[in-house]
């Protein structure tokens, strides 16, 4: 991580999370397209007046400006990009899921383009009124590889092709082994993880089972820091 003082301008970001500082000022959570997650602190920005009140808005294209050297940089300037519908009901719970797992996982100041692209997608998703199960998966899988612990579906932790009639174990660091081989693990069909390869759930069972072993993955990674929007979605429903 680099803190030589910096000025950034014109870059495309959305905002993550916003809590006070001061009286009339805010720290900013955001994930830059080509800079990474970062934190900013926008001065005055909950005076009424602000200009900002209008413009820091969640799950949208913002364009920024910042400059300074430390973790904490200071927001120069702030547009909204427009052209996103906005998240409502179910989707939003979604777009929160989303960001607590960036939140919690992404290191700071590192750009992770593909990343990036597979959050704005995922959102341009949810923001058709439906729960795309595809995009929510895509977002996962690029996350994880962008972590550095890419899955790897369509071959056995031995180099075998994954059968689709065959059963297995999927562990945190090998990957997948047959269910007979295998004492612990997510137990998975091979359709499973050749459809979550393809990022096809037409099929309920992968469906579900897709869902499983992501939720098992991502626990192992998140080491114990439990997800606020994960318990949201039990009292209300299964995700």
């Amino acid at each position: 991580m680099s803190h030589a003082r910096q000025r950034v301008d014109g870059a495309t970001a959305f905002l993550l999370h916003a809590y006070p500082y001061s009286e009339t000022s805010l720290i900013l959570e955001v994930f830059a397209r080509d800079h990474g997650r970062l934190a900013l602190l926008a001065r005055g920005a909950r005076r009424p007046r602000s200009a900002l009140r209008g413009v820091l808005l969640a799950f949208q294209p913002l364009e920024l400006g910042w400059f300074g050297g430390g973790e904490v940089k200071t927001l120069a300037r702030a547009e909204w990009m427009g052209g996103c519908p906005f998240l409502r009901g179910e989707g939003l719970l979604l777009g929160y899921y989303l960001n607590e797992l960036l939140l919690k996982l992404l290191p700071r100041e590192d750009a992770h383009l593909a990343l990036f692209d597979a959050y704005a997608a995922a959102l341009a998703a949810l923001a058709q009124g439906g729960v795309e199960t595809a995009e929510l998966r895509r977002f996962e899988k690029a996350l994880l590889k962008e972590l550095g612990y890419g899955l790897v579906l369509e071959r056995e932790a031995g180099g075998r092709a994954v059968e689709a009639e065959m059963r297995y174990c999927y562990q945190v660091e090998r990957g997948a082994v047959l269910e007979s081989e295998a004492k612990s693990g997510q137990i998975v069909s091979g359709k499973t993880l050749l459809d979550l390869a393809a990022d096809d759930y037409a099929d309920p069972r992968s469906l579900a089972e897709s869902k499983q072993l992501m939720r098992h993955l991502l626990a192992h990674h998140l080491s114990g820091q439990q997800l606020q929007t994960r318990r949201v979605f039990i009292e209300l429903q299964d995700v």
